[in-house]
């Protein structure tokens, strides 16, 4: 007979908790948090762990399904929130907008917002979804009688989007007012006094995620798009907007749910079932798997379309270094000079490199011997910086030819820098005026190197090849120049890890041939960690640390 507990996971107080039960029991309570703030769907009531004959797997999967999905239900408060959605910059923009999203939006702006250039237009004026109506923004008044008798504040543009059909599934309008930052600040606070609420950091965003408009890797994709410093960071960006991360991940927690509830259902019903085909299982369970290594090999792309890479360019003096990252910066952010020995400390330049962000560090010459104590200082920050870079340049003379003093350079920089280890590019420069064949090092020197480089940095020959270089060393590939392919940040390799780990762990559990209840441990570990990539499953802390990062107008 069906259990007439409210609990979701009730059993008979006759039996002990097992271990499953326990592992069950702190699953479903890691989003009870996020669960009371969000609210159950209407109608739902509290969900009850399946019993009775028949049906076993589809019952099972059916709850955990639900129980998960009930998440998404979230309604957040009641508030209608207000905020500026450009950047607010003095004498900086022809535009500034002005956000309103929630239940009042619509009677606040009507309050705030008149018909016409005088704002004496059309009496009992209705907001139209999708439609642009011009008019003003006046002053709150309480003695005047019309809209025509206040203080105008700006002339501005009402776009209305009603809901389901806006960016957060609830009623939004946007005021768009003159740019510079008093046009748009008075306006807000017209907004403001007319009831709104100042919307928190991400908090557009966050409604969108709460009201089912977008899930969270999308969400997370939104902050990545507007902070993107490369056009190949906004395109993955705009992919993972477009479901390209979501997919693969909500395919490979299915299987984890769908498997999850066959294996529950045969710990009840396990005499009135098929034999279980442990090998069905083992095959589902490796295909989840490799599709959350496939997404975590994406983790190092977007870890460096986030943060960018950092190149040390270093060398003897007068190699050329201080001109190649001229070249490379299209700029004279270096002084370049005949003297050997110009550049005395690190002078950083920022620039895009075949899609990546980059800073390049320009780094005095290294010598070994020097009385200068002012030179001293400047080696001693190039061999810091070519042990803290993401990848080494190594910058020598093709007129000079391949010295012993390169060769120490490489040994001490390269050779016995275990971060310089498959990180470093050989760059023989000065390739117009000699052949780079008289500076070509060692066959044991050249194959400590991800790829050597002929260029002319006065000249700018074979820049793009050093470009490509750069890229394929530090990311074995994995950017393309086009920036195309959406990639995982951070939070979210982290996640797909630990589903990865449990997946694992899975196999090893099944070739022990251990009990159906250890199978479910690692089944559910791993859907709760894809769970939380999509915010299928996530708490009240993972949404704060995520859209804390957001500007107020977004």
């Amino acid at each position: 007979p069906a259990s007439t507990s409210t609990a979701p996971r009730a059993m008979s107080t006759a039996h002990a908790l097992s271990a499953r039960q326990r592992v069950e029991r702190a699953s479903l309570h890691r989003g009870a948090s996020l669960a009371s703030r969000r609210g159950r769907a209407s109608g739902a009531g509290a969900r009850q762990r399946p019993r009775g004959r028949g049906d076993g797997p589809e019952r099972w999967r059916a709850f955990w399904t639900g129980v998960w999905a009930s998440s998404t239900s979230m309604q957040g408060d009641r508030d209608t929130i207000a905020g500026i959605a450009t950047p607010v910059v003095a004498s900086s923009g022809g535009i500034a907008i002005v956000r309103l999203s929630g239940e009042d939006a619509v009677a606040i702006a009507g309050r705030v917002f008149a018909v016409g250039r005088g704002g004496g237009g059309r009496e009992n004026f209705q907001f139209e979804s999708h439609r642009a109506t011009y008019g003003v923004v006046y002053e709150r008044d309480t003695d005047a009688g019309s809209a025509s008798g206040r203080k105008i504040i700006d002339e501005v543009i009402a776009l209305a989007f009603l809901a389901p059909r806006s960016y957060t599934a609830e009623d939004v309008v946007e005021l768009h007012c003159h740019g510079g930052a008093v046009c748009v600040q008075r306006v807000l606070r017209r907004c403001l006094d007319e009831g709104a609420r100042l919307a928190r950091n991400g908090e557009f965003t966050l409604r969108a995620f709460l009201n089912g408009r977008l899930d969270l890797a999308q969400a997370e994709a939104v902050h990545a798009l507007v902070s993107a410093k490369t056009t190949a960071a906004a395109d993955s960006a705009l992919a993972t907007m477009r479901g390209g991360l979501t997919t693969p991940v909500s395919q490979a927690r299915t299987l984890c749910v769908d498997l999850l509830a066959e294996l529950e259902a045969r710990l009840d019903f396990d005499d009135e079932m098929v034999p279980l085909d442990v090998d069905a299982i083992a095959a589902k369970a490796a295909a989840a798997g490799e599709t959350v290594k496939d997404v975590l090999q994406t983790a190092r792309r977007g870890a460096l379309l986030e943060t960018g890479v950092t190149v040390a360019i270093v060398g003897r003096p007068n190699v050329g270094k201080s001109r190649l990252l001229n070249a490379l910066t299209r700029s004279e952010r270096s002084i370049v000079t005949s003297r050997e020995g110009t550049t005395r400390d690190v002078v950083e330049a920022s620039v895009n490199i075949g899609g990546l962000p980059a800073t390049l560090l320009d780094t005095a010459g290294i010598r070994s011997e020097t009385d200068d104590e002012v030179e001293q200082i400047g080696v001693a920050r190039s061999r810091a910086a070519a042990a803290g870079a993401d990848v080494v340049v190594l910058v020598v003379d093709a007129e000079r030819g391949w010295t012993t003093e390169d060769y120490a350079i490489w040994e001490s920089e390269i050779s016995n820098n275990a971060r310089a280890s498959g990180s470093a590019v050989l760059v023989i420069n000065k390739t117009d005026v000699a052949d780079a064949a008289n500076a070509t090092p060692p066959d044991e020197v050249i194959s400590t190197f991800s790829a050597v480089v002929h260029v002319s940095a006065a000249t700018g020959d074979n820049l793009s090849l050093l470009e490509s270089a750069v890229v394929d060393t530090v990311s074995g590939g994995a950017v393309d120049a086009e920036g195309g392919a959406w990639a995982a940040n951070q939070r979210q390799a982290e996640a797909l890890q630990v589903a990865a780990d449990s997946l694992d762990r899975l196999k090893g559990t099944i070739a022990a041939d251990m009990p159906l209840d250890f199978w479910t441990i690692d089944l559910r570990e791993a859907a709760f960690a894809l769970g939380t990539v999509t915010g299928e499953d996530t708490t009240e802390d993972i949404l704060d640390t995520i859209f804390e990062r957001f500007c107020i107008g977004k």
